[in-house]
């Protein structure tokens, strides 16, 4: 029976990828983290309903090794602990030495663009080692591959991730956000975004389907792959779109803190923060989304827009990030997949696949 390990398996993200796994016949979804009686508790919950075989195993990312990984015997890992900005490859290479093809739900630019370094071991083992199998750049990028031929050149990839209030997003994920507050985004041109720092760049801005949000910048991956895979494209601007505009606006001003020195780790606000997002989860609604908006010519070099958005209702927006590592998962147990080596998450399903992958969601998806 082919074992799939979801480390960080009941957390916010890592919980709902083991979730779809359970419901593939035929396979074993291990629900491992640091704590063995959290980890047993929700494979106890999921093995009720879960057409694969459920179990439990206490792993800790922080000094995983490939022994431990060769006792359990997974074919695929997919590392759903985060925050990734603290992270180093540890996880990615005791999957290496234990021949077992790693995934993770990374949206960090550095850790995604820079597992790359781990190419020749992965290709050397036989293995595939992808970061990045989440809303961006998975996502972001399978949505420009789409649509990218309806341009003679794309020049300008704008994306906005608007989450609903009603999620919550655990404590590595608001750790994750609050540790790049003013920071700069980097890099040179206008797709690395200049002298914007991040959650700055303020602006309000109609959503389909999800109305009036404020928007500020973000720091992922895209910025640095999508000129890459797309040479000649201008401009990639990223943000993200609190749903309570109170919240947005919070963090827009502790970013000016950060970006002048007087808050020097605003990660350290993580719980009291988050304990004032649970206690205000009813303001707001369940609904949630994403959108992404390409500009350019065509190919007779007429101006061309193209907004592509995602709006999920009933609280299934968190599904969302945790989807392109299952639907990788999946292709690497079926054989599906053959490449190996070790790379961000981009090519490695197409919109169209990722829309039939969620249609039992409340989720729709489409162009405008």
């Amino acid at each position: 029976m082919q074992r799939v390990l979801v480390l960080g398996g009941y957390g916010a993200f890592g919980g709902l990828a083991a979730e779809r796994l359970a419901r593939v016949a035929g396979i074993e979804v291990i629900v491992a983290g640091r704590s063995g009686a959290r980890a047993e508790s929700f494979a106890a919950r999921l093995a009720g309903q879960a057409k694969a075989r459920i179990s439990a195993a206490r792993l800790d990312a922080r000094d995983i090794g490939a022994t431990a990984l060769r006792a359990i015997g997974p074919e695929v890992l997919i590392n759903a602990t985060g925050p990734f900005q603290e992270q180093d490859y540890r996880v990615a290479r005791a999957c290496i030495g234990a021949g077992v093809h790693y995934l993770d739900l990374a949206d960090a630019r550095t850790f995604v663009t820079g597992i790359a370094t781990l190419d020749a071991d992965a290709r050397q083992a036989r293995v595939l080692v992808v970061s990045g199998a989440s809303t961006v750049p998975a996502i972001s990028g399978a949505v420009v591959d789409a649509y990218a031929a309806q341009f003679g050149r794309p020049d300008t990839v704008d994306t906005t991730i608007a989450p609903a209030n009603s999620f919550d997003p655990g404590l590595a994920t608001t750790r994750s956000i609050l540790g790049t507050l003013g920071r700069p985004l980097g890099g040179a041109g206008k797709a690395a975004g200049g002298r914007i720092h991040v959650w700055q760049g303020l602006q309000r801005r109609e959503l389909p389907g999800l109305g009036g949000r404020w928007l500020s910048r973000c720091d992922v991956p895209d910025l640095e792959l999508l000129p890459v895979r797309y040479p000649g494209l201008d401009d990639v601007r990223v943000y993200a779109a609190l749903e309570v505009g109170a919240f947005h606006l919070g963090l827009w001003g502790l970013s000016w803190l950060a970006r002048a020195g007087l808050l020097r780790r605003p990660e350290r606000l993580a719980g009291p923060l988050l304990a004032v997002k649970r206690r205000l989860a009813f303001l707001g609604s369940d609904r949630g989304g994403m959108t992404v908006i390409l500009e350019g010519r065509d190919e007779d070099g007429r101006p061309r827009r193209l907004t592509w958005h995602l709006v999920a209702g009933s609280d299934h927006g968190p599904y969302i990030p945790a989807t392109p590592a299952v639907m990788v998962a999946r292709k690497l147990l079926s054989g599906e997949l053959a490449r190996r080596g070790a790379m961000p998450c981009l090519g490695l399903f197409t919109l169209d696949e990722l829309v039939e992958e969620i249609a039992d969601l409340d989720i729709s998806a489409g162009t405008a």
